[in-house]
């Protein structure tokens, strides 16, 4: 290869190169905009309500356990009976648990973001199954117990909007502030009357619960039969947690899902017994399921993804145009290499401040259009022709819109972009098949090509 064609070829891996750097500035851009609006999401959360997990109901029995135990005295050796006591409390999951919810969802705006908060109009019912002797046996004489209630763990609490009231066995109750236990955070509890402890007792509950917050509803499927189901007018769900519904339906008008668990799934009992006895209520939170409210168009993600083709992007491009000049016999200088190499880094800045405005199809044509229309008019007077610069602008215009199809597939992104490398190879290979490399070094022109 002669010196000309290798200090050609010299100077456009070294622009490449030098075109990464502004590649990585508005890289960095577009990560600080995504931070800046996560932080405006967070205080629009912080003012109304966060991501909202409901946790129970879970009946809870609190008792002092009195017993006497034979001691002997240290110094006289004399045995004595000494009263011992002890606290604690009983937990006891639903036999059934149902929670119909229905959602609906709304735009908050705070300067050009936007953030999605919903509410959720919840009808929650089910029953609990008390065993003879509350499960304890001949030891029921030793327990005294203080007044029951129905502990319902709400993850944030400003987002409650309805005043609760607890329908048990036909009886209405009011609720009072706080979960009642602090295994199971915020939230609210119903004190109950006297249960029957001797010969187990069914309670039938039932209440309304109308729940304001951002980003996810998550259920906690507490009782050994658990059916949840959820209605929505959001279109775009994601549905969360450790089980997937057993049913659903996505339409463009919403969505309808169904949950039903059992505790063989569960082990909801054993993830209860963990956290009452080891103080780790982990397991608990994490048997949850339920839908996160995701935006389908985060403009920011996918100028990011963008970005990341920028360097394929501007290779192909600069391979076009040294076909162009290596076919034509036409010199062209550095110079106007970087010129086009700037306007494609251009592109990347004009889709991030467009899409903060617009939806994320609208802004990338916009740019692509800016782009192909500058570069075109530009590469016109370089090459002489505008069939020359419109045949380039054409190339220009396809390699956009197969960048938009990488951004919109991308499951199939991997095997678009090798396809798209292979054939573009495939190209330069027919194109130049009969040109003597050696000569297009020999017979570079004397008038380079200029504005």
């Amino acid at each position: 290869m002669s010196r000309t064609l290798g200090f050609k070829l010299g100077a456009i891996v070294l622009l490449i190169m030098l075109l990464l750097i502004p590649l990585m500035k508005i890289g960095g851009l577009v990560s600080e905009r995504q931070y800046l609006r996560e932080g405006v999401l967070q205080d629009i959360a912080r003012s109304s309500s966060y991501r909202q997990q409901i946790t129970g109901p879970i009946l809870v029995m609190p008792y002092t356990k009195v017993w006497n135990e034979w001691k002997t005295h240290d110094k006289t050796g004399e045995r004595y009976m000494e009263e011992r006591q002890s606290r604690g409390r009983l937990y006891f999951l639903p036999e059934r648990f149902v929670l119909n919810g229905k959602v609906g969802t709304e735009l908050r705006a705070r300067g050009i973001y936007k953030a999605l908060l919903y509410r959720s109009d919840n009808q929650i019912n089910g029953t609990f199954k008390l065993p003879a002797r509350l499960g304890l046996g001949e030891d029921l004489g030793l327990y005294r117990f203080d007044k029951p209630f129905l502990s319902v763990g709400i993850s944030d609490v400003r987002g409650i909007s309805n005043d609760l009231k607890l329908n048990l066995n036909g009886t209405q109750l009011g609720f009072a502030p706080g979960s009642g236990d602090e295994r199971f955070g915020a939230g609210v509890h119903a004190p109950l009357p006297s249960l029957d402890s001797q010969g187990g007792q069914l309670l039938e509950f039932a209440f309304d619960l109308k729940l304001q917050g951002t980003e996810q509803l998550s259920v906690t499927p507490v009782g050994r039969d658990s059916q949840v189901s959820l209605r929505s007018d959001w279109p775009h769900p994601s549905f969360v947690g450790e089980y997937l519904p057993s049913q659903r339906e996505v339409t463009e008008q919403g969505f309808v899902a169904q949950w039903q668990t059992s505790f063989f799934a569960t082990n909801m009992e054993d993830a209860l017994q963990e956290c009452v006895d080891e103080d780790n209520c982990n397991g608990l939170s994490a048997r949850t399921f339920g839908v996160s409210f995701v935006d389908p168009v985060d403009q920011y993600l996918k100028t990011e993804r963008a970005i990341k083709y920028a360097l394929l992007f501007i290779g192909l491009t600069f391979a076009v145009f040294f076909l162009f000049e290596v076919l034509k016999r036409m010199a062209v200088h550095p110079v106007q290499y970087a010129l086009v190499g700037m306007s494609l880094a251009l592109f990347y800045l004009l889709l991030l401040s467009l899409s903060e405005h617009m939806g994320f199809a609208s802004a990338y044509a916009l740019s692509a259009l800016a782009c192909v229309a500058l570069i075109g008019f530009y590469v016109s007077h370089v090459l002489r022709s505008w069939l020359r610069g419109c045949a380039f602008a054409s190339l220009l215009g396809a390699l956009y819109s197969l960048l938009f199809g990488l951004l919109s597939a991308e499951d199939y992104a991997l095997l678009m972009g090798s396809l798209l490398v292979f054939g573009v190879l495939g190209c330069v290979m027919v194109l130049t098949r009969k040109l003597d490399w050696y000569s297009v070094g020999r017979s570079a022109p004397s008038n380079p090509a200029t504005l």
